[in-house]
């Protein structure tokens, strides 16, 4: 894929997301989802930031050339998804807060891994791959499903 199909499709990328983010915020818990939503985008940012850093993962071609990491997904995509994730399960026990976790982590990490292969978006190195990938988008996705539900449980106190 040639730069410019590829920074096409990375705005692309970028209006959809917009779009699921409008919806987002139309549903009842307002407040829950915005919280998951920063919160997302602040353990996103430092996750990218220390790959980036160390030298895991390079993001040859991006919207915001200004920044080493993806803004696009740390900023945006994974934050919105992480608040679908937790839509998904806030009813949910252990069992489906773990099976959704997966439906929602591996095509995830699937498409990161087909974005890889077949354009320059993202490249992986120094033995980073999609297990890697699959395994930190679902720690996160558990990670922040839990802050919510302390912080649910801490106003209902």
């Amino acid at each position: 894929m040639s730069k410019r199909n590829e920074l096409i499709f990375l705005r692309i990328l970028f209006v959809v997301s917009i779009g699921f983010f409008l919806n987002l915020i139309r549903k009842p818990l307002l407040k829950d989802w915005l919280i998951i939503f920063l919160f997302k985008s602040y353990i996103a940012s430092i996750l990218d930031y220390l790959v980036v850093k160390k030298g895991y993962i390079t993001y040859p071609v991006r919207i915001f050339k200004s920044f080493d990491i993806s803004v696009l997904f740390s900023y945006l995509i994974f934050p919105v998804t992480c608040v679908y994730y937790n839509q998904a399960t806030k009813n949910s026990k252990l069992p489906g807060i773990l099976f959704k976790c997966l439906l929602f982590s591996l095509p995830s990490a699937v498409a990161e891994h087909f974005i890889e292969k077949h354009t320059k978006l993202v490249q992986y190195k120094k033995g980073w791959n999609s297990s890697f990938s699959f395994l930190s988008i679902a720690f996160t996705f558990l990670f922040v499903r839990t802050f919510i539900s302390i912080v649910r449980k801490v106003e209902k106190a």
